[in-house]
């Protein structure tokens, strides 16, 4: 009750606003309202993750156990305002936010059994430094409230950082992050199914490197899961 009514206070004080239309949220709605989440452009990977489109992005690079995003992604649509929030805007309770709220939606899909550890797509001390945050890690800390898997964000390691891949082309990025990622504690992962947390796929070349590196590691399983997914 005291948790309650200290929400409405804080609610009338310093009012919650939608992550993606910016209006106003109402009591006992949180992140997106009802409207945003209705149309939602959701891919419903979570309830078909083994031969989705997205995994098969990744089968000619590494073997993918399950791959999902929570949904399309198109720039300038209502969800890239909410990306960029997290991603540059220095919200990374945002994107705790949200990952709690795509992990609560999978997880009724049964997408998390079987996973031992949750692996955030690194970024580089440089890049932390100037941002503040990794939102990737952002991400898994919500996927890690709504389902307990431990996350390990000292298994990889991100030694390069060229330029941001935003405006570039397929081939450009699979350039951009070639050699990028070193694998650093292979015997922690050994044995285990472990999941890779990204915010947006687009080529999937930044997963694949990861996902690449993270294949080395003895009889390790690798499945993936991102926010949004371009067409």
């Amino acid at each position: 009750m005291i948790s309650e009514m200290l929400r409405r206070i804080l609610d009338v004080l310093s009012p919650r606003c939608c992550a993606m239309c910016g209006q106003r949220l109402p009591m006992g709605v949180d992140t997106i309202c009802m409207s945003c989440n209705f149309t939602l452009p959701r891919t419903n990977y979570a309830s078909d993750p083994y031969e989705n489109d997205m995994a098969k992005q990744f089968w000619a690079k590494f073997k993918v156990e399950r791959a999902a995003a929570w949904f399309y992604y198109r720039p300038k649509a209502k969800t890239s305002k909410m990306v960029h929030d997290l991603k540059y805007h220095n919200h990374p309770q945002l994107a705790q936010q949200v990952g709690y709220v795509a992990a609560t939606e999978f997880a009724d899909c049964g997408f998390f059994e079987g996973i031992d550890m949750i692996i955030p797509v690194p970024i580089t001390k440089k890049r932390k430094r100037e941002r503040g945050y990794n939102q990737c890690l952002e991400i898994a800390r919500g996927v890690n409230q709504a389902t307990g898997i431990p996350i390990a964000d000292d298994v990889l390691q991100r030694s390069v950082f060229v330029k941001s891949q935003t405006y570039m082309s397929a081939k450009e990025r699979i350039e951009n992050v070639k050699d990028a990622f070193k694998l650093i504690a292979p015997d922690k992962i050994k044995d285990r199914h472990v999941l890779l947390i990204d915010d947006i796929v687009t080529t999937g070349s930044t997963l694949s490197e990861c996902g690449y590196e993270l294949a080395k590691a003895d009889n390790v399983r690798i499945s993936i899961m991102a926010l949004g997914k371009t067409r």
